[in-house]
């Protein structure tokens, strides 16, 4: 394993709870795209989500990464729009270029694709001060910052094996680990004025939407037959459940024994 890929698992690690241990499992060559596919994506996310950065910045930044992807491009395009702000962007983001070039050749369109039109989804919805409004609304922003994350897992598996999964499936399947994040960064959120639920809605309500999504993301899961990508899948699928029950139960999060205990529970039915 090159030293590219030890600072992706590096930076992963310091990242991602939920994905560190499923990608580390995955063999050579579906890591590295999983790997560069996930760093790419939480680089822009950090983007949206950053404290100090304001919403002209924001917007700034992410239709910058939009456009350069559309596009031929070079690392240093992307570095130069971030260099102004350089000194408060945050390590994953920084080294966008270095994931994207970490994405086998064969995968270079469908990363930067989705990339590009997560990003600018991300810039619209930022524009709009994540105002939802109704479940459209919901749908809608869930689908540009998870459920592109699904679409774009469905052609890793593709390239990987010719493994072929139904796209709405795979869409839940970002949307529902996407609604537990949402639900357990709720207080964060407030904090910002941002709140996510739709006009009328209750927290129960909001729930209810996490659990329909993953009782589909369950429906994809049982889809796959490759057990690596089962198995990919299966982990976060199960942290996320976990945690949404221990929400209903008062609990904020789960504790690391319940994280180890879940994972070695998913593991044990492995297909």
């Amino acid at each position: 394993m090159g030293l590219e890929m030890d600072k992706a698992l590096e930076v992963l690690q310091l990242t991602s709870r939920t994905f560190f241990i499923p990608i580390t499992r995955l063999p050579d060559g579906l890591k590295e795209a999983v790997t560069s596919a996930y760093l790419a994506m939480r680089a822009i996310d950090e983007i949206e989500d950053h404290p100090d950065l304001n919403k002209e910045i924001k917007i700034q930044l992410l239709r910058g990464v939009s456009l350069i992807l559309r596009e031929p491009f070079h690392a240093d395009d992307i570095r130069r729009l971030f260099e102004p702000w350089s000194s408060i962007l945050p390590e994953v983001t920084l080294l966008l270029p270095e994931w994207l070039e970490l994405c086998p050749e064969a995968l270079h369109i469908e990363v930067y694709r989705a990339t590009a039109v997560m990003a600018d989804g991300m810039a619209k919805w930022c524009d709009r001060h994540w105002d939802i409004r109704d479940v459209a609304d919901l749908n809608e922003y869930t689908f540009y910052v998870a459920g592109l994350v699904g679409l774009l897992l469905n052609e890793i598996w593709k390239w990987h094996d010719g493994t072929q999964c139904d796209t709405n499936l795979a869409v839940a399947f970002g949307r529902g680990l996407q609604t537990v994040n949402i639900i357990r960064n709720r207080g964060e959120d407030l904090a910002r004025e941002v709140d996510y639920l739709p006009e009328g809605w209750k927290m129960d309500d909001l729930y209810d939407y996490a659990r329909k999504q993953l009782e589909l993301a369950d429906q994809y899961i049982k889809s796959i037959q490759t057990r690596e990508i089962w198995e990919f899948c299966r982990i976060p699928y199960v942290l996320a459940l976990g945690t949404l029950r221990a929400m209903e139960l008062g609990n904020q999060k789960l504790t690391r024994e319940a994280v180890v205990e879940l994972v070695e529970s998913a593991l044990a039915s492995s297909k």
